[in-house]
């Protein structure tokens, strides 16, 4: 194997390792420690800078590697079809090795892409998990930080209601009183809206 793909079989080893690492179950605060650092380190970030170089070169051996296997495939069954010369057994095995190479080159390619984009999405489900966990757990354990001043402020606005519900109650209370002497000495109805 030429280097180039030995190189590409080491990435998908190593994206192999990394995928089997994201899923296994850890506890929580382990993981979102873990998906903290990798999400947030500078160093990771340039590492994940040159690996996506890296699928870029990969992709273009994919392409390659596609391209060369049809191109074998085309002369074998141009082969068989009996338009170029009767081949002995030493062409044949030639050719079988060849058109496997291509194959595998294609499926290291294809799986190390296809792994790449596997990894990206799983590790960004991984980060809305936790996330997701983290808001669950302010929830469940009650309002924190910012709720409660907005729990302060319902509260502070339900006295202030309270307030000016008895005031209105004691005005009210005080009209009727005002009104019931006012019809008995006027010998009248005055109107009672308020009620």
């Amino acid at each position: 194997m030429t280097i180039y793909y030995s190189l590409t079989f080491l990435l998908l080893a190593a994206e192999m390792i990394t995928f089997t690492g994201l899923v296994i179950p850890f506890p929580f605060a382990v993981r979102k420690r873990v998906f903290g650092f990798l999400s947030e380190s500078h160093i990771v970030a340039k590492i994940a800078y040159g690996i996506k170089i890296s699928f870029i070169f990969v992709g273009i051996l994919f392409f390659d590697a596609l391209q060369r296997m049809f191109r074998i495939t085309a002369e074998g069954d141009l082969a068989k079809s009996g338009q170029q010369g009767v081949g002995d057994i030493r062409t044949e095995t030639s050719f079988a090795a060849r058109k496997f190479y291509a194959q595998r080159n294609v499926y290291l390619t294809g799986f190390t892409l296809f792994l790449s984009l596997v990894l990206t999405r799983t590790f960004a489900i991984s980060l809305e998990l936790i996330h997701s966990q983290e808001q669950y757990a302010k929830l469940k354990t009650g309002p924190s930080g910012g709720s409660d001043k907005d729990i302060e402020a319902l509260k502070k606005k339900a006295r202030d209601y309270d307030t000016v519900k008895a005031k209105l109650d004691s005005q009210t209370a005080e009209y009727n009183q005002l009104a019931d002497k006012y019809n008995k000495l006027s010998g009248g109805k005055a109107d009672k809206k308020r009620d």
